[in-house]
């Protein structure tokens, strides 16, 4: 979505109102979307983690403000932030831990910071879980109660979704799909946390490119091998461009990843049976517009087939995440409301 987004004029849009914040380590997304998850304001800006997490919640905060009067919505009508960010963490305490890309924001009480700022109650959530609830909520996943998402890019994040509830987990570990063991031989490839075996390793961008390298180290011929010759660096677009063009050894490792994607999702479904699982992240390959895109997951689709049940061939439907770079802000804030709404349940449960 974020390449083609579109605002939903506030007196076309369904009170209450609620902001959503995607940290990243280099930018920060901020979207106000209505009781749909229709954005009807959006606004980036750089993180610039090196001035501290104080810093960083006072600007989001007085971004959140901004936004919510520049567009016209009541103070009674925006009763809560949603705020999503990378790296381990404490959610019910509302703690960053240790986040790699936050170097300076290390073992700190964000939502609490972000909260005191903008005065209002933060919901706080791991940024792949978040993004997982954004396709849920107003992405591809909207038509069905349960669903599992797969961020492929650096790492493989995620986040499962069933009947309407996001697993958080006992640790705040819950939905760390890339972390999932598919070998587990001793020699077996390393993921970004140095363990061997798990999805991450075999099928994220890094996993991506050392099953390139080598196999170009082994003597595979690939048309990759002159582009590396004139300086350039090997990466999943490199890849993915040679792929297209109908490399052998190219299209070899794009649907292999494909194969071990599979395989992940398999071993999701029998633990929690879904109805969809979606592919996210900046490595899709051109996801359904491209060729290469469609093959990789028909691929992932037929792979998914041939290692599950008989009962669920055919019957759980994977498809592309459609919200792009979107899916953090709208699902943190779709967490928020989900927060909201408990609330009023709550309180009107104590007033009977």
């Amino acid at each position: 979505m974020s390449k083609n987004r579109r605002f939903l004029p506030v007196d076309d849009a369904q009170a209450p109102f609620f902001a959503g914040v995607d940290v990243g380590g280099t930018n920060i997304k901020i979207g106000v979307v209505d009781n749909e998850g229709q954005t009807v304001a959006y606004h980036s800006m750089p993180t610039e983690d090196e001035k501290g997490p104080d810093d960083g919640a006072y600007r989001m905060a007085d971004a959140v403000l901004k936004m919510v009067r520049r567009v016209g919505i009541a103070h009674d009508e925006f009763p809560r932030v949603g705020l999503a960010a990378p790296g381990t963490m404490d959610v019910p305490n509302g703690m960053l831990l240790e986040p790699h890309n936050l170097p300076g924001w290390w073992h700190c009480p964000i939502r609490d910071m972000l909260s005191h700022h903008c005065g209002r109650p933060v919901t706080f959530a791991n940024d792949a879980n978040a993004a997982a609830y954004g396709e849920y909520w107003a992405g591809t996943g909207k038509q069905y109660k349960s669903m599992i998402l797969l961020t492929l890019g650096t790492g493989i994040g995620g986040g499962i979704i069933v009947e309407g509830d996001l697993i958080v987990g006992k640790h705040s570990c819950g939905g760390e799909v890339g972390h999932i063991i598919i070998d587990c031989r001793d020699d077996a490839m390393e993921d970004n946390a140095r363990k061997r075996g798990s999805l991450e390793a075999y099928a994220s961008a890094g996993g991506v490119i050392k099953r390139a390298q080598a196999a170009l180290d082994s003597g595979q011929k690939s048309s990759i091998n002159s582009r590396l010759k004139k300086g350039e660096e090997l990466t999943p677009l490199v890849i993915a461009q040679e792929a297209e063009k109908d490399d052998k050894l190219a299209r070899q490792i794009v649907l292999e990843t494909a194969q071990y994607i599979g395989v992940g999702i398999a071993s999701l479904a029998h633990t929690v049976d879904p109805e969809s699982a979606v592919l996210g992240g900046a490595m899709t390959f051109g996801g359904n517009e491209s060729p290469l895109g469609r093959a990789f997951i028909q691929t992932v689709r037929d792979e998914f087939d041939r290692r599950s049940l008989g009962s669920l061939k055919g019957k759980l439907h994977i498809d592309f995440a459609s919200l792009g770079g979107d899916a953090g802000y709208i699902g943190a804030a779709g967490l928020a409301r989900i927060e909201h709404l408990k609330e009023i349940s709550a309180q009107t449960a104590s007033s009977n």
